[in-house]
């Protein structure tokens, strides 16, 4: 008996570990081939679920959400590419969102109104428009799939973020820097729990490899609320019928205090997928170890589409370095 009984506790045990285990996913060619081989490249955690799910579960679940905001590390080939993918499955079900951009600011809404009107599927166009390539963003090549998935699908371009200028005069000046209706709007001045503030400022501090002096922490983490403050207003005040699809980076998806969290603090019951497209580590082999990786206690999306990392230097090395000079 208790052979059986301790055969039986074993195989419900490898039971429940292979719900947990992903089926292969499909073979995919990587622009990038850093850690090609980690067990999660191609994998697609459901975060809600605890359980991976195939590609055609996530292209079926950006179908029924208002707002899609798709998360990037701004310089990877294969987040671009995936997240064209996405704007693709949400427009085959024939619905037209918008589709807004991080990279563009409200300032340019003019011209690239012009540049749609002029050169309806030319993304090319459009980049010259914007002076993207003295943006300080990434290669425009990098984005061209995601613009060209949204031309060919004759989607609005929505220019979503606050201008340059006006982050730096938040930073310096604080909320009066922005009009008293667009500083109400964007819900700035209303107090930010503690816990959620030191995290801002702790993510800030490591983000600028401790180099930033601690009386620039605040002021920081106040210009990042209002840029995602800025993003969901656009979605919400620009939008169509078929509701949006936001690009911007992974810090900007999540949904405890990002752009989720300023829609759903003015819609309510508003519909908001988040997905995250996240690099592997070698040190962490299971979905739940990014949490930490992206400074939270849970992940803090509804999915995560694992990827091969970008080889890169020591982002430190040279911060440091000129604050020795300094």
């Amino acid at each position: 008996m208790k052979r059986t009984t301790t055969a039986l506790v074993l195989a419900l045990s490898l039971g429940c570990a292979s719900k947990q285990q992903p089926s292969p996913p499909p073979a995919r060619e990587w622009a990038t081939t850093l850690h090609r081989d980690h067990p999660l490249v191609g994998r697609i955690w459901d975060v809600a679920g605890g359980r991976f799910v195939d590609e055609s579960a996530l292209r079926a679940a950006v179908v029924p959400a208002r707002f899609v905001l798709l998360g990037e590390r701004h310089d990877h080939p294969d987040h671009h590419r995936l997240q064209a993918e996405l704007v693709r499955a949400r427009t085959a079900s024939g619905q037209r969102p918008a589709l807004a951009f991080e990279m563009l600011d409200v300032t340019q809404q003019p011209a690239l109104d012009a540049a749609l009107k002029a050169h309806p599927e030319d993304a090319e166009a459009l980049a010259k428009a914007v002076d993207w390539a003295n943006s300080g963003w990434p290669a425009f090549s990098l984005y061209e799939p995601v613009f060209t998935a949204g031309l060919q699908a004759r989607l609005p371009i929505v220019a979503a973020n606050l201008p340059r200028a006006q982050v730096r005069e938040l930073v310096m000046k604080g909320p009066e820097a922005l009009p008293s209706d667009l500083r109400s709007r964007l819900g700035l001045e209303a107090p930010v729990p503690e816990a959620e503030a030191k995290a801002v400022r702790e993510e800030l501090d490591r983000s600028h490899c401790g180099q930033l002096p601690q009386e620039m922490l605040e002021p920081m983490a106040l210009a990042q609320r209002a840029r995602d403050a800025m993003m969901a207003d656009r979605l919400l005040e620009t939008v169509p019928a078929d509701g949006a699809v936001l690009i911007t980076g992974n810090g900007h998806v999540r949904k405890d205090r990002g752009v989720p969290a300023h829609l759903e603090r003015r819609v309510k019951d508003v519909t908001v997928l988040s997905v995250a497209l996240l690099e592997v580590s070698p040190e962490a082999l299971n979905p739940q170890d990014y949490a930490a990786v992206v400074g939270a206690t849970a992940l803090p999306y509804d999915y995560v589409w694992f990827t091969p990392a970008m080889p890169e230097d020591d982002p430190c090395k040279a911060l440091r370095e000129r604050n020795k000079k300094q």
